[in-house]
């Protein structure tokens, strides 16, 4: 609605679609709370696309947020991490202008161990025309395209957090009235971070520029600030800890990844967004994530987010290192 006040000629069909995205938050967080009392815990039996073990979470998560979305008229087509293909709206259905692109459940490994977790969500405008069929070309689109993108996280309490481009805005869930209601407005995060995040058990994998980049991170090495080691495991997480009191997380290829694990278009260029709209920054350590075109639907990339001069310092050792021709 302060949206809609600031934009007087928008129609309110992104403002709706956000809350679709928040209906879908609501089913999925009341049944995690339950996880545990019915049978919504444990694998489900299969891998998705990406090779990883889906969890019956997963998939009830993942077709919770397609069907709160695909028939409003406000979306012409949706794209999951579970999802081998984007899934168009069916025919004969209402078309809209807006792609979802979403991680329905990151940090689903965790689950069975009451572990925090949460959905991350990428919108776009088609760029179909409006009578042709929505597809893949609409989901390939570089992140600086992104018209709004966020995260719900499932934790101590369930929380919004998204951005339109006009700052970052963090809303909680009170579960007495059903609402979401603004709890933490124009989010910025510290230049220089408290923590730095990232799996340590991959070093020996690692190139001998992260090795330096993590190594000064905790040993505080020339002129970086040293930081506390903080690092659930589960992405959304540990960024939103960061986004909240400053720090770096990383998730840098490795000779197990060497494209890096994390998917470009439903979790790194969403939350590229968010934290660039904070104050902070991105990159693959080269590229700036919302500069990368994406190829394929499910691309991986290296990752490195968070406060502004952290990810700057990793960025200048990372990518000297990259820069130098193999010999």
């Amino acid at each position: 609605m302060e949206q809609e006040r600031l934009h007087p000629e928008a129609t309110g069909e992104l403002s709706n679609l956000l809350y679709d995205l928040c209906l879908a938050a609501k089913i999925i967080s009341r049944h995690v709370r339950r996880a545990g009392l019915s049978d919504i815990l444990g694998p489900a039996g299969a891998v998705n696309v990406s090779g990883d073990l889906q969890q019956k979470l997963d998939l009830f998560a993942n077709e919770t947020v397609r069907q709160s979305v695909q028939y409003t008229g406000r979306v012409c087509v949706t794209a999951s991490e579970e999802d081998e293909a984007p899934v168009p709206v069916p025919p004969g259905k209402p078309v809209g202008k807006y792609v979802v692109l979403y991680d329905p459940l990151d940090g689903s490994a965790n689950i069975d161990v009451n572990v925090s977790i949460g959905t991350i969500f990428s919108i776009h405008k088609r760029v179909a025309k409006k009578n042709g069929t929505a597809g893949l070309a609409d989901c390939l689109q570089v992140g600086k395209k992104q018209i709004a993108a966020g995260y719900i996280l499932y934790g101590s309490s369930t929380m919004l957090v998204y951005t339109t481009g006009q700052g970052v805005h963090g809303f909680t869930l009170d579960p007495t009235i059903g609402e979401f209601l603004l709890s933490h407005p124009r989010i910025t995060t510290p230049p220089v971070g408290r923590y730095y995040s990232v799996n340590e058990s991959n070093w020996n994998r690692w190139a001998p520029s992260v090795q330096r980049v993590v190594g000064a991170f905790k040993n505080g090495e020339g002129k970086v600030q040293p930081k506390n080691a903080r690092y659930i495991g589960s992405l959304v997480a540990d960024f939103h800890r960061n986004l909240i009191s400053g720090g770096v997380f990383l998730y840098p290829a490795a000779t197990n990844y060497p494209q890096g694990k994390l998917r470009l278009l439903y979790e790194a260029a969403p939350l590229a967004l968010v934290v660039e709209q904070a104050g902070g920054r991105a990159t693959d350590g080269c590229r700036s994530i919302l500069d990368i075109v994406p190829e394929d639907l499910h691309q991986k990339t290296p990752l490195v987010i968070g406060s502004r001069d952290d990810v700057a310092f990793a960025a200048r050792v990372i990518g000297a290192e990259t820069a130098v021709p193999a010999k």
